[in-house]
């Protein structure tokens, strides 16, 4: 069966993913010539990007970079990220991260990975990767992995289908061996990043629930290796695990009170004679 060929807005998007994560300068030639796109279909994309402020270009040096309006997206997906469930969710951080003495991070799911949704930095500052806001390598962080292990297996296929690059010498890149990490996590019921995004920083993440008991989000404890171990008796896993539990079940009691003041609103149905 012949692959489908990307249509125009597929090939678009694939340019802007070019710029990804460093929005590095690009020339018309170099975008084509990573994509495989024509010399003129890649300046009919560029150009249309550019038009509508999604590329900018460098009037020096004639190539591009992302635009404002990327801008005025990723500033909208920062303010959806502190939504009502960050915070729902933040006593419940700052008492993890009070408990352990490390970072805590809230990771949301969204599309094909995490992003950081909130950072409750702990007495010993760690380097975490990145900061709100930002995607986290949905095969490699902690907490996209606990998302993954509760999600539909077709789910973990699209996340696949964008590959698994090799990040540090711990990064697992194989499917098969991604699919047993995930397998053993949802028996487990928590994951663990060991050095996988960052070299010396490990992670433990427990999965959170909406009222549909779809994952949708995790805690995640971050620190150096030797404290952080993900060993299964530590503290890290208990509590972490215990703290999604306290978000899942406040989600799912604050769903059922919006639910029942919706019914209580309702105006009675008349009785037929």
């Amino acid at each position: 069966m012949a692959s489908k060929r990307p249509n125009a807005i597929e090939k678009a998007l694939d340019v802007l993913m070019l710029f990804s994560p460093s929005n590095h300068e690009l020339g018309i030639a170099e975008i084509g010539t990573r994509l495989g796109l024509h010399a003129a279909t890649a300046s009919r994309i560029v150009k249309t990007l550019a038009g509508r402020g999604f590329l900018q270009q460098n009037r020096h040096t004639r190539k591009y970079h992302l635009g404002p309006s990327v801008m005025s997206l990723a500033h909208a997906l920062y303010r959806s990220l502190r939504t009502e469930m960050v915070q729902l969710a933040r006593p419940y951080l700052e008492e993890l991260r009070d408990a352990l003495g490390e970072t805590v991070v809230f990771e949301v799911w969204s599309g094909t990975a995490t992003y950081i949704a909130h950072v409750e930095e702990g007495p010993q500052r760690v380097r975490i990767a990145g900061t709100v806001g930002d995607q986290l390598p949905p095969h490699a962080a902690a907490g996209a992995k606990a998302i993954l292990a509760f999600s539909d297996g077709r789910l973990t296929e699209r996340v696949m289908e964008k590959g698994l690059p090799r990040l540090t010498p711990t990064t697992v890149t194989d499917p098969e061996e991604f699919r047993r990490q995930l397998e053993v996590i949802k028996k487990r019921g928590y994951a663990v990043d060991r050095e996988e995004i960052d070299l010396g920083i490990n992670a433990v993440a427990a999965p959170v629930f909406n009222h549909e008991g779809k994952a949708v989000a995790a805690v995640v404890v971050a620190g150096p290796s030797r404290r952080v171990t993900g060993t299964a008796r530590s503290p890290h896993v208990r509590l972490v695990k215990e703290t999604a539990g306290k978000i899942t079940l406040l989600l799912q009691m604050r769903r059922e009170g919006e639910e029942g003041k919706q019914a209580a609103s309702r105006p009675p149905m008349a009785m037929e004679m």
